[in-house]
């Protein structure tokens, strides 16, 4: 079987079985296997089907994608304690200083990020330069179910017409996304400009 053959395979199968199915799609796009969307429009059409199991799908959807985030971020991580005995007497780049100095917003932010931002990247630079696991599991957990709850919410809300939603507000959602790192940013900012001046009396 091809590799095209295996993504058309899994796209038609895991859809039908159900809760089962939403986990291991979870798992397998949030590896190395992508398969876009299928997690997202299996989560609105479940949770429209049934609204009062939306909690318990938004739960094993999150799950399934830390466990698949996992194959990708240890990997990397392994490779980075070569890349560290190999520059440790190098300045580190400007990645590895946003990473070390945010590591829980570097995590948080990409796993809320929606479709079509790719979270592959984010996760090998995370494992790269070594974000600590706790931080890792914790960002990514809360980033993916505060991102499938919003689309399990929109499955709820309106139906099968979310999925047409989640298509048309996909670059609007991108520009949210943006305008919160941009106000994480400026936030932090202000809180250190704020306390220099009580650090310099001292």
């Amino acid at each position: 079987m091809h590799w095209s053959q295996l993504k058309s395979w899994l796209t038609a199968s895991l859809p039908t079985l159900g809760g089962a199915g939403l986990l291991l799609a979870a798992l397998i796009d949030s590896s190395f296997v992508p398969l876009p969307l299928v997690t997202d429009l299996l989560l609105i059409n479940l949770s429209s089907l049934h609204p009062l199991r939306m909690p318990y799908y938004v739960a094993i959807a999150a799950v399934g994608s830390v466990i698949g985030n996992l194959c990708v971020y240890y990997p990397a991580r392994k490779a980075g304690e070569a890349y560290y005995r190999a520059t440790h007497t190098h300045p580190p780049g400007r990645i590895e200083r946003l990473v070390q100095k945010y590591p829980i917003a570097c995590v948080f932010l990409p796993a809320l990020a929606p479709f079509p931002v790719p979270i592959k990247p984010f996760l090998i630079a995370q494992g790269v330069f070594q974000v600590p696991l706790v931080t890792f599991l914790v960002g990514t957990l809360a980033g993916r179910a505060c991102r499938f709850f919003a689309e399990a919410f929109l499955g709820v809300r309106y139906g099968p017409a979310a999925q047409r939603l989640l298509f048309a507000q996909k670059w609007r959602a991108l520009m949210i996304l943006a305008l919160l790192v941009l106000l994480f940013f400026a936030i932090r900012r202000l809180f250190i400009l704020q306390h220099k001046p009580s650090a310099q009396s001292d």
